[in-house]
């Protein structure tokens, strides 16, 4: 009969625990150089698993003007500069009125632009076959107005080269946004826009009257679906006087028709004196 050794594992205990360290090492490093080397798709696949486990939306959206769920808010202030205590006043909308007597209703009229832009976006919204449009429509307040850009984009434009009529897709576009501009008080005004010739290249025709004839054919287009013509204060081609893009006037963006709503005065009710 074989007689036991002392400490149960035949004097080579110290191995198994070697080996279970060696395991544990091969492990890890199996585990390093697999984290090392990404794999896109594996990745897609875990961020959705992170997704499901978390219960998050899996709808994927554009991030452009047109939005589902809210408005875009701007990442800076506008109208802000520093001014002495002695220059403070109580309200915070910048306005050339006395705010000890009518800047309460310059304010609330200033607010107006805000749910202008609101009901512009939400019309867009409501036309789920432009939504690949959203980087071509440009919806920004300005010192003018509120401006809503046609705006031509590399691969994407919104008015044929050379052409003053613009694409079906366009005239969809204006013919949704005509009934929002309607309801609202605001006169309009329309700008052409083109992008200047780059150098050793001939323009196919003059680019004042190619700004110009698409300022028109946009104004028809708001005439005809709804818009009044005593509501359009001017109708002007610019060429490529002012472009969106100073650094580099060559830019397809640089193409675009601009619809702004007016910042003007709000009328002063018969029998008030100014």
């Amino acid at each position: 009969m074989r007689k036991k050794l002392k400490g149960g594992h035949g004097g080579h205990g110290w191995f198994v625990t070697f080996a279970d360290l060696m395991a544990l090492l091969m492990s890890f490093f199996v585990m390093v150089a697999a984290y090392s080397t990404q794999d896109q798709k594996k990745l897609q696949l875990v961020a959705g698993s992170m997704r499901d486990a978390f219960g998050t939306s899996k709808e994927s959206r554009y991030a452009g003007i047109i939005e589902q769920d809210g408005i875009p808010t701007k990442s800076r202030l506008k109208n802000a500069r520093q001014a002495p205590p002695e220059e403070a006043a109580e309200f915070t909308t910048p306005n050339n009125l006395d705010p000890r007597q009518e800047g309460l209703s310059a304010t609330a009229f200033d607010r107006g632009f805000g749910l202008a832009a609101a009901s512009l976006r939400q019309a867009l919204q409501d036309m789920p076959e432009i939504a690949e449009l959203s980087k071509n429509i440009i919806i920004d307040e300005t010192k003018e107005g509120l401006n809503v850009s046609l705006v031509d984009q590399d691969g994407r434009s919104m008015l044929p080269d050379g052409s003053v009529q613009p694409y079906d897709r366009t005239r969809r576009v204006l013919a949704a946004l005509a009934p929002v501009m309607r309801r609202m008080p605001n006169r309009l005004s329309v700008t052409g826009h083109t992008a200047a010739a780059r150098p050793g290249t001939r323009p196919a025709g003059s680019a004042w009257d190619l700004s110009a004839g698409r300022a028109i054919s946009v104004r028809e287009i708001l005439a005809a679906n709804g818009l009044p013509d005593d509501r359009f204060a001017a109708v002007t081609g610019k060429a490529d006087v002012e472009p969106m893009f100073p650094d580099n006037p060559y830019l397809a963006a640089n193409r675009r028709v601009t619809v702004t709503l007016l910042k003007e005065a709000p009328p002063i009710p018969f029998g008030t004196k100014p």
